[in-house]
């Protein structure tokens, strides 16, 4: 039997680079490792790069052998495996090798214990006034609208869009923004499944929605026909958001992208640069973004983004970052043993829209986790800008357990605090849900004295019930604030409703088609009005033709 020539060396080498290049295209092409010594994925990717070489290499070396050579290729014992390792995978196990003590040794350089004090530093922290920097807004400007109800208004929007609610479904993300001025929260469709996308994705996703926080309008902004998003989470092959960022930013770490418009309405996918500043994997930190047209796909990156773009910060960074902050302000020792003035963010957050910005808002609490703030931080979503606002008082789950003992017969849910400045008081304003996650009502409760709390069925009701409380406690430079409106007239006609547990009275003036609600939990004075009897009645602006009275005066 005639014996075949070993593969050579070279040949042999040369086989395994281009299997292991292979490999590494069609890894990348899927998982999308960012190429930088910072990202953990890369050293995930340069192992498996490792591990394809040397099976490769120990399998093209059997080639060219006889059947009783390969018999005996893999070697009995341990020396035998190191010795058939050495020969043919030498190179790849010491770049493995490197890579793990480099990795590790970074690891202990950029870990907290060593470094507290370059953590403590990632995030600035400015002593603010709440009264000052936070305005107050009237009743009617409030954004009322969280995502999980944002959420129930897109899908029944696209439900009634009869071209689209077949082919497309709403997006989750619903990101608060400010457009032109106004809080929104803005959220793209996407396609239903794979087969749709391919019936689709010439023309692209022909639209997206604006939802407005405060009317709860929800707006379905259509593109030019062929002029749709065709660069999103989405979507497939080179059109894939994330593919089409690596492809062209290959050594960028990305956080989460997020959709948002300008102030065309243009809509703009904001991707975040994630940044490793402490060591080698510490100290996460984002350094501008790059910006990705969702139509063309044309992408940029800013070091210093645009001012219409709303999130670069995202809430979870800022407060891991504010926790760095508070725990080792005084060393890494003191937030284990003593934890002197080791404060620590709350578990959940919310947001604010203030000067065309949109704010981030946490409360503080002390690190032995009891159930009061010692104070707030504020932070710019697009610059960091953090202040902190010392107030102490009770923390937004018990905010929210005190606003659903009011009604606890009606067993209402509540939802995270939105936290306003009324009457130049911190307070947190809540709606409350039934089973069914429709808000059936609103309160607010006083930060400093949870106990004082007001509940309303309409803003209107609650904001005017909330004066009252906060008049009769002598709190608030304002607690008489004026009213938006008020008219006197004559009674004409009284109904009345009982609406969730409360009595309602319907009252039309003379000479007028409009009707005033006024709740007996407003004033016990509309119990004993009669029909000609001459009032006063503030009322909160609006289009329809019963108007919510927030007082009423004989």
């Amino acid at each position: 039997m005639k014996k075949i020539k070993q593969m050579g060396r070279v040949k042999q080498t040369l086989i395994c680079l281009a299997v292991t290049l292979l490999v590494g295209l069609v890894y990348f092409y899927f998982e999308l490792p960012a190429i930088n010594f910072h990202s953990p994925e890369f050293y995930t990717f340069v192992f498996i790069l490792c591990g394809v070489y040397c099976v490769t290499a120990v399998f093209t070396a059997r080639l060219g052998m006889e059947a009783e050579e390969r018999m005996n290729f893999f070697p009995v014992g341990l020396r035998g495996f190191f010795a058939m390792m050495k020969r043919h995978c030498m190179i790849p196990f010491i770049l493995c090798l490197a890579l793990v003590v480099f990795y590790l040794g970074g690891s202990l350089f950029s870990s907290v214990i060593l470094r507290a004090g370059s953590y403590t530093k990632l995030l600035t922290v400015e002593d603010g006034d709440f009264v000052t920097d936070v305005e107050e807004i009237s009743f009617d400007q409030i954004p009322m609208l969280d995502k999980d109800s944002a959420s129930k208004l897109g899908d029944r929007k696209l439900g009634e869009l009869s071209d689209m609610v077949s082919q497309f479904e709403v997006s989750d993300q619903y990101n608060q923004i400010n457009y032109n001025g106004h809080p929104v929260r803005v959220t793209m469709l996407e396609y239903g499944d794979l087969i749709k996308w391919f019936t689709n994705r010439k023309n692209g996703i022909p639209a997206y929605l604006i939802i407005d926080m405060v009317t709860q309008n929800v707006d379905v902004v259509r593109l030019p026909q062929g002029q749709g998003i065709k660069y999103s989470p989405s979507e497939h092959f080179g059109r894939y958001l994330m593919r089409h960022l690596r492809f062209n930013y290959p050594t960028f770490m990305f956080d989460t992208p997020m959709f948002e418009i300008n102030d065309q309405g243009e809509p703009y996918w904001i991707c975040p640069k994630l940044e490793k500043t402490i060591g080698l994997v510490g100290g996460t930190d984002i350094n501008g973004a790059v910006l990705v047209n969702a139509i063309t796909g044309e992408s940029q990156y800013y070091e210093e983004v645009p001012t219409w773009v709303d999130r670069l910060y995202s809430a979870e960074l800022i407060m891991q970052q504010y926790d760095y902050h508070g725990q080792y302000q005084n060393g890494f020792l003191n937030s284990i043993f003593g934890q002197k003035g080791v404060t620590v963010t709350t578990s959940g957050y919310n947001y604010i829209a203030m000067n065309d910005d949109v704010y981030v808002y946490t409360g503080v609490t002390s690190v032995g986790g009891d159930q009061s703030n010692v104070g707030f931080i504020l932070t710019n979503q697009r610059t960091k800008e953090t202040r902190y606002y010392p107030c102490a008082g009770a923390t937004e789950y018990s905010a929210m357990s005190s606003a659903e003992g009011v009604v606890q017969h009606l067993n209402y849910r509540a939802t995270f605090p939105l936290l306003l400045n009324i009457h130049s008081e911190p307070t947190y304003f809540i709606a409350l849900k039934d089973n069914a996650g429709l808000v059936k009502m609103y309160a607010m409760v006083n930060v400093q004295q949870y106990q004082i709390v007001a509940t309303g069925a309409s803003v209107s009701e609650c904001s005017a019930n909330y004066s009252k409380l906060l008049n009769q406690n002598n709190l608030g430079d304002e607690p008489e604030a004026p009213l938006a409106d008020e008219v006197s007239g004559t009674i004409a006609e009284i109904r009345s409703a009982v609406i969730e547990g409360n009595t309602v009275f319907y009252l039309r003036l003379e000479n007028s088609r409009t009707y005033y609600a006024v709740s007996a939990s407003i004033s016990e004075t509309v119990v004993i009005l009669n029909v000609g009897d001459r009032v006063t009645i503030g009322f909160a602006p609006d289009e329809d033709e019963i108007l919510t009275a927030v007082s009423i005066q004989r």
